[in-house]
């Protein structure tokens, strides 16, 4: 039987400073068993939610012929993706990405795990009961706001047992499509995002870089002091 309990000795305060994306550092060739998975998913539900409705469900794939056409459909989210970024520089329209070397080093991370994705041992799609792309701000963030703490919990588990995933979205750009190879009922579930789940190469993680504390929070009231544009942002790699 296998044993699922934490593996690594890290105070909560690692646990949560380092829990990062992982792309390139995830073990393709190393089975993850559905106990681990299942037991990360055990804590994943212990995240509040919403007056306590448990609306999330998630789609667990360990099925290498299912793992494929899901990476088919991130591969073609990722190309509307790229094709949209590309018109919008031909209009002369500003990019909303930051560019430099940091995110050079990211395009680079993504280009790895979008190849690789069909290999990654474990695909997992949280998702939630209705839509709420047309409801109110209030509708919208306590739906996410009911599904989205049991993901970063997920990925806590993950870190503490020597697994590693990535928080992508890019799929959802043909939500319907994986709607359709995975049986979710589109109409009336939202899906959250998609995460590769594997053991790490290595166990090794830092906090990442970040701006400066101070021009993020505003004590009391907002303070046009900074402008979102003119934060130093820092990113993973």
């Amino acid at each position: 039987m296998t044993d699922a309990s934490p593996v690594l000795d890290l105070t909560a305060e690692e646990v949560l400073t380092t829990t990062r994306t992982v792309r390139r550092r995830l073990d393709l060739a190393r089975p993850v068993e559905r106990a681990v998975v299942e037991d990360c998913l055990r804590i994943a539900c212990q995240a509040p939610n919403g007056s306590n409705v448990q609306s999330y469900r998630w789609v667990v794939v360990d099925d290498p012929a299912v793992r494929a056409q899901m990476a088919a459909v991130y591969r073609a989210a990722l190309e509307d993706q790229l094709d949209a970024s590309r018109r919008a520089r031909e209009a002369g329209a500003r990019s909303a990405y930051p560019t430099g070397p940091a995110q050079d080093r990211i395009s680079r991370s993504v280009a790895h795990l979008v190849e690789h994705m069909h290999e990654v041992p474990v695909l997992v799609v949280p998702t939630f009961t209705g839509r709420v792309e047309t409801g109110s701000v209030f509708a919208q963030a306590s739906a996410w706001g009911s599904v989205l703490p049991g993901v970063w919990n997920f990925m806590l588990a993950l870190r503490t047992r020597g697994l590693g995933s990535a928080w992508t979205t890019l799929h959802l750009h043909r939500e319907r499509e994986m709607a359709d190879v995975l049986g979710i009922p589109y109409e009336r579930t939202t899906q959250a995002g998609m995460f590769p789940v594997a053991y790490t190469v290595g166990t090794a993680f830092k906090p990442g870089p970040r701006a400066d504390l101070g021009q993020l929070v505003h004590w009391d009231r907002w303070s046009d002091r900074d402008r979102p544009d003119a934060v130093s942002f820092a990113h993973d790699g």
